[in-house]
């Protein structure tokens, strides 16, 4: 079935190959913008779907993000799938947040497989939710460091800088024990049993996931 699609992409070759995609699959691309002004003008009445970027012009940030999802005030449900180039649990977040569904977060290398696209497309349609399965990641990610107490988040962010326990209980006035049952507190909760290989380097790493 044809949909009446918005796309908003500020890279000319990205934007090209995407509507490629989407005629090649019987949709309609009724209007192509490169900014998130000329996105907000957009009539979007009769259309099906808008996919855009988070970050466009002509700002740095989300842009794109915060034109289409203004246009879903406007019409409360409209579709709107966006695209990334950035695994951001945040704005994944801001779309999860919109009430009534018809929303999707795709990493933009996803675009490149075109049947996991196209799903996306047509389940985004059809009034569902699409999130990018790195992102998801991402998003478990930093809801299991939520389970850490303040003392404990300090504790990774200096195993994250590199120090050593003892490091950690000199920077922090405290024993080299209490270290060792905060490092192992860490350990727990982030779901890392002691026959974990590289429980230090896999804790890091969810910590770097969270502030990069």
């Amino acid at each position: 079935m044809t949909q009446r699609i918005v796309l908003a992409e500020d890279s000319i070759l990205l934007a090209e190959g995407i509507q490629r995609i989407l005629e090649r699959a019987g949709h309609d691309v009724v209007a192509v913008v490169d900014n998130a002004d000329a996105l907000r003008l957009v009539d979007v009445t009769d259309v099906d779907l808008v996919i855009t970027d988070v970050r466009m012009p002509p700002g740095s940030g989300d842009d794109g993000l915060r034109a289409a999802l203004e246009l879903r005030q406007g019409r409360p449900g409209l579709p709107v799938l966006v695209v990334s180039q950035y695994v951001a649990a945040a704005y994944a977040r801001t779309m999860l947040a919109e009430p009534g569904g018809a929303v999707g977060y795709l990493l933009k290398e996803r675009v490149g497989r075109v049947a996991d696209f196209l799903r996306a497309v047509d389940t985004v349609i059809a009034g569902g939710v699409v999130v990018d399965p790195e992102v998801v990641a991402s998003m478990f990610a930093t809801a299991v460091l939520d389970r850490l107490t303040p003392r404990e988040s300090e504790v990774l962010e200096l195993m994250a800088r590199g120090a050593s326990n003892s490091e950690i209980a000199a920077s922090l006035v405290v024993s080299d024990a209490a270290v060792s049952k905060h490092v192992a507190n860490i350990f727990a909760k982030l779901d890392l049993p002691p026959e974990t290989e590289n429980r230090r380097v896999r804790a890091i790493l969810l910590y770097l996931g969270r502030v990069s």
